[in-house]
Formats: C-alpha cells, structure tokens, sequence
C-alpha cells in the first residue's frame, strides 16, 4: 500500500543541509510510490523549497513565523503539528542530527506513535521496508519492521544516498499561517562556537585530533590537512578536556556521531567511548606512535609513526596530488 510521507528539511545560514535531501531518498523507499511532501519551518526558507523538489519532493509546505527563526522545541513542535494535521501522513522522516534527537521523541509523544530512531540503512520498499539500527554504541545492529499505525523514523546522516538533482522536476509550493504561542522560551541570542567549513556531522572527510596532539597549535596541521581534502575537523574527548580545542568537536558517546568516507584518527588512543562515535566510518586511517594502540583494532590502514612527522607529509603528499606548489 502506497504511503504519504512527510520529511523535515533542515536549513542552516539559509542553506538547506545535505540530511534534507537524504530524509527524501528514505520517504520515497518506504512511500511505496506514495506522495512526498516536504517542511520547512523558519522565518524565511520559502525560497529554498524549489531545492526540495529537485531532489525528489512531490509537494513542498511552508511556514514562517519570526519565533522559527532558530530552533526551539515548542516552536518547532507547534508548526510542525499544524502542518501534521492539515496533511495527515502515514508516515514521517526526520535527520538523526542534534534537532532531530531533541524534536523526534516530543512529536511521537504528541501522535502517541512508535519512533524508529537513528536508521542507517533501509531494505526493502513499501510496507516491507525493515529499517537498520546500531545498538549497544555500534557494536551490533538490529533490523526493525513497522506492524501498523504510523511510521516515524530518524536517519542517520551520511548513510541514505540522496536523489540524483533533477532541476526539471516541478512540484506544488504552498505556505501555512501558524500562530505560535505559549513559548516556555525564546533565543535572544546565538554564540557559535563550531569552526567554520564544512559541517562535522555531514562530512564526508574527518581528521580526528586526540590527546597526541599536545597542544591547540598541534591542531593547526589537522585543520590544514582537512582544508585540502574538503573535509572537517574533529576530537577525541581528551582533546577536550585537555582545551586543545572546543567541544563543538568532541566526537564519541557523549559527543558526535559520524560517518564520514573517510575518517583519519590522529593522536587517538582509542577509547570505546570514542569509537562509539566513528566506528561505522566507510575507511579508518589510523595514525599513532604505540603500535598496540586499541585504535589500531577498528582501523583499516594503520600508520605507526609521530603525528608530527606523518600528518606533514601528508600534507605535503596531498598538495602534490593537487598539483599546489609545496609550502
């Protein structure tokens, strides 16, 4: 049976974030050839509802309110439970990203629905699609199937392919008025801490800095390594302890989880906590000085050596392939 599916789209500085598109690529496995339709909640994202439907949208729904400007529980919930009841779906596709994890639990506990959280595969289509999880911090997966009601998941990102871009395909655009109110609270201000670039959570290239690091200079070569690869830096929690850098970084149980191509370990020991949150990685380079290092175990090339040899050749090795002079 064809299902009508609902998707959440994400905007950030007026971008829509890749999740976006890959919650599309999921409502359309399991619409079973049902209709797609789009939300996006802000105070002006109107123009970035054309984008939905070029990777795949059937329908775009809109709402703007100065409250959604930036991200609240209540004012998230309020708009999107408006647009809920005028659209009335089988089934609903969030990101498994910061907003995501705060908003999912409040609109099922509002739909007295079930939640499939953090999908990171989908197999099957239709009524017979089966959703992929990790469980017990990514050391074993269990594979969940819907039996009725309405289906709510969240998807990882960086794991669901997104819809080639079709700039051709068309698709209704239409707004809805919310009145918002009875906000518990309200963001006067917003103190961004996370470096600029390419959006951790959604990078495709990682270069992961730990306590080998020694030192906030010794980051500076991992920023500039994942300069050249188009990629993003991140951290191990002792990093962070340690002020070599923000926790805006920290990846591991209590920090970020990703999934990058390519996620290259520098200085990092290696604890579970830490694996916790990169494991499921496609490739794991590994670059560390003790060769019985646990992150040696999960790693699929490993480079025992000083970081502060090897990540400069790299570098230099890198800016070869790129064919940019050497500095």
């Amino acid at each position: 049976m064809s299902k009508n599916v609902l998707v959440l789209g994400e905007a950030r500085e007026g971008e829509l974030r890749n999740v976006s598109f890959e919650t599309i690529a999921a409502a359309k496995t399991i619409s079973g050839g049902g209709t797609v339709t789009a939300v996006l909640l802000g105070d002006s994202v109107e123009n970035l509802a054309q984008e939905m439907v070029h990777y795949g949208a059937d329908r775009v729904v809109t709402v703007e309110h100065p409250h959604l400007k930036q991200y609240t529980s209540d004012a998230y919930s309020q708009a999107f439970m408006a647009v809920y009841e005028q659209e009335k779906p089988d089934a609903i596709v969030l990101g498994h990203t910061a907003m995501g994890k705060d908003l999912s639990p409040k609109l099922a506990s509002k739909l007295s629905s079930g939640l499939i959280s953090d999908v990171t595969k989908i197999e099957g289509e239709g009524d017979a699609a089966e959703f992929i999880r990790p469980i017990y911090s990514g050391k074993a997966f269990e594979k969940v199937q819907s039996k009725g009601g309405l289906l709510f998941i969240t998807i990882r990102p960086n794991n669901i392919e997104p819809l080639a871009k079709d700039e051709s395909r068309s698709g209704d655009v239409s707004s809805l008025t919310v009145d918002i109110t009875n906000l518990r609270s309200v963001i006067a201000n917003v103190v961004r801490k996370s470096t600029e670039g390419v959006d951790l959570s959604e990078a495709k290239v990682i270069i992961a800095g730990g306590r080998g690091v020694k030192s906030e200079d010794g980051f500076k070569p991992l920023e500039e390594l994942a300069h050249l690869l188009g990629g993003a830096v991140g951290a191990s929690r002792g990093a962070c302890d340690a002020d070599y850098c923000d926790y805006s970084l920290q990846i591991g149980q209590t920090g970020k989880v990703v999934t990058p191509d390519l996620y290259i370990a520098v200085g990092i020991s290696g604890a579970i906590q830490h694996m916790a949150g990169m494991s499921n990685s496609k490739v794991i380079v590994a670059i560390n000085k003790d060769p019985e290092a646990n992150i040696f175990k999960v790693a699929d090339y490993g480079i025992v050596g000083d970081l502060f040899e090897v990540v400069p050749m790299m570098i230099e090795e890198v800016k070869k392939l790129k064919g940019s002079p050497a500095v």
